[in-house]
């Protein structure tokens, strides 16, 4: 009776180790590569892919645990011969992708995933790409790998077929249990936010990343999303058409604008702000006396007021705003490391110049693989929920806002300089909890939210305040922007404009420029060429980035919602939803034209999207 109680965890060892064999084989295959990691990284490799492993041993354990909760209810079930033939089965299955895996990463650079799927319809391709691996070297690494595992579940791990125990009843109940237990380690724990592969990634070589992933985990996680990327669903025009159009609304006036700020390469403050809708910013046309303290700073600085966000999610406002790079409708970059790390980065950039670089955040940076993102851009130092106490959090996401904003203030004191830091904040996310009390009336969301979005103004105010007083402040410029907007508190449709307003501002000690509104119409994607345009610092690779301080023929500004897209000229706004090819919002001077070129956008970045 003990043996069959305790044979759900023995069964889920053998799968735990099954996995860290298969990272170690993938190493030594890989020994030039895994040569310059230290005994750091391969430790730290073992330890952050070690979730995923737990993950993917999970799935494998679903099956024989469900044959065995059913074992004692149809006697004549034979649970020990299905789970015997099940893990041998699993296991060849395995090693042929381990295998397949090992050389596909010398061509490709990443690990398997759902890509060799759009070769199928190539196969001639596709086995001149086999023909050049070394098979027989492949042939003996699965063959090895198998009878390896076979053997060793045969003699150390296989149940046993015997006499039933007695207790049916405790019996029933305890593999039920473990059967349950499995959704844990498939999500990867209790926390709120499910498993991805974020949480594997933990250093600036991408090797060491790579190497701490899970495959087969990354290839079912891959072929879950593939439809939803392997084809364009924007076809409106012949792509040809399509690119030439968007490079038209990129073309023409020379990339010059006069300087606004004290000296060329000054520190970089780049401050992100959750959820913080221009209806809400009153120097940008919004209700007054919500952002009084981002209000003053307007006033100080410069103020952009038609900016629009890029989307309506947090992970695309950032990839949008630090990438120069467009939204995607149904399906987010950055949910895809090994297509985000193909984006440029303005850290990356601030690197190569000689910034230190680091981002601050005080929830969980896994969230929407944001962590694999920021690492792919090469931040030196992120900070994030676990580097505060937890009796800083609110009730869902993570350390209040005044809380993160104390910690930056803090390590700005003896940060290499010249530095660029981000931060981005997150107490203006539902549920709304704040520290301070209430500013405005009302128990509804839209009240708690504003009050939500006052409190980060208000934490804001302070930081700023006794930024000021730093000496590093004389030197720095402090980017202001939202990372997208929100439909409250007028319960916005999805796609309406007034949803994606958001306020852009550049303030700090290094603006010589005091007070000064530029209405251009922009976009996120644009703030990445105007920040390097100012800094003297070349911004060719964001390429999806516009100079807003520079003169243009056809200011414009593109967003995206579920499966549709807003284009802004000073004509005015045309949505379109691609489900049904509605129009669901024209301004009467929006002319067929604007239209197309919306659509050309929309199916053009798809498709660089879709390249990746």
């Amino acid at each position: 009776m003990k043996r069959r109680i305790l044979y759900q965890p023995f069964y889920f060892l053998f799968w735990i180790i099954y996995f860290l064999v298969a990272r170690g084989i993938f190493l030594m295959y890989h020994y030039p590569r895994a040569e310059v990691l230290s005994g750091n990284d391969l430790l730290r490799l073992f330890i952050n892919g070690f979730p995923l492993d737990m993950s993917f041993a999970a799935y494998c354990s679903v099956l024989p645990f469900f044959a065995i909760t059913l074992a004692r209810a149809i006697p004549k079930l034979r649970a020990g011969k299905f789970i015997r033939y099940y893990t041998y089965s699993i296991v060849l299955l395995l090693s042929v992708l381990l295998a397949a895996d090992l050389e596909l990463y010398n061509f490709w650079g990443f690990r398997l995933d759902a890509s060799p799927l759009q070769y199928l319809n190539t196969p001639a391709e596709m086995m001149a790409s086999v023909a050049m691996a070394p098979l027989f070297l492949l042939a003996l690494v699965v063959l090895a790998i198998s009878a390896l595992f076979v053997l060793l579940f045969r003699f150390v791990f296989d149940y046993r077929e015997s006499v039933p125990p007695s207790g049916r009843l405790l019996f029933s109940a305890v593999a039920f249990v473990y059967l349950i237990v499995l959704i844990i380690p498939m999500r990867g724990g209790l926390q709120q936010i499910p498993i991805n592969q974020s949480i594997a990634y933990f250093s600036d070589k991408p090797f060491a990343n790579h190497a701490s992933l899970n495959m087969p985990w990354n290839l079912m996680h891959s072929l879950i999303k593939y439809n939803k990327e392997k084809g364009n669903p924007y076809q409106y025009m012949e792509l040809q058409q399509a690119e030439k159009m968007v490079q038209e609304l990129y073309a023409a006036a020379p990339d010059t604008a006069a300087s606004v700020l004290k000296q060329a390469h000054p520190n970089v403050l780049f401050i992100i702000l959750e959820s913080f809708t221009g209806k809400f910013v009153g120097s940008i046309g919004g209700k007054p006396g919500v952002t009084p303290n981002l209000d003053q700073m307007a006033a100080e600085g410069i103020n952009f007021t038609h900016i629009y966000a890029s989307g309506d999610r947090s992970e695309k406002g950032l990839v949008s705003i630090l990438s120069g790079y467009p939204v995607q409708t149904t399906t987010s970059i950055i949910k895809n490391p090994r297509k985000s790390e193909k984006l440029p980065g303005l850290s990356h950039v601030f690197e190569e110049h000689g910034y230190s670089t680091s981002f601050y955040y005080g929830g969980e940076l896994e969230f929407a693989n944001i962590k694999s993102y920021l690492l792919n851009g090469g931040y030196d130092r992120l900070i994030s929920k676990y580097d505060f106490d937890p009796a800083s959090y609110n009730s869902k996401w993570g350390a209040h806002d005044h809380v993160l904003f104390e910690r930056v203030l803090n390590d700005l004191k003896s940060e290499k300089q010249p530095f660029f830091s981000t931060v981005f904040t997150l107490s203006s996310h539902e549920p709304y909890d704040i520290p301070i009390p209430a500013k405005f009336p009302g128990n509804d969301f839209a009240a708690k939210f504003r009050n939500s979005v006052y409190y980060t103004d208000w934490a804001l105010g302070n930081f700023i305040a006794e930024a000021k007083k730093q000496p590093w402040w004389e030197h720095t410029l402090v980017v202001l922007v939202a990372d997208h907007g929100h439909p409250l508190p007028n319960e916005d449709p999805n796609h309406v404009p007034s949803k994606f307003h958001i306020p852009l501002i550049l303030t700090g000690g290094a603006v010589k420029e005091k007070g000064l509104v530029v209405p251009t119409l922009g976009a996120q994607t644009d703030v990445a060429a105007t920040l390097l345009n100012q800094l003297q610092m070349p911004h060719d690779k964001f390429r999806w980035s516009r100079n807003l301080l520079a003169p243009t023929p056809y200011p414009f500004a593109f967003y995206v919602y579920n499966d549709g897209f807003g284009f802004i000229t000073k004509q005015g706004t045309v949505v379109l939803d691609n489900i049904g090819r509605n129009v669901l919002l024209r301004d009467p001077e929006v002319t067929d034209e604007q239209l197309e070129q919306g659509k050309a956008y929309m199916q053009y970045s798809f498709e660089d999207f879709i390249q990746k």
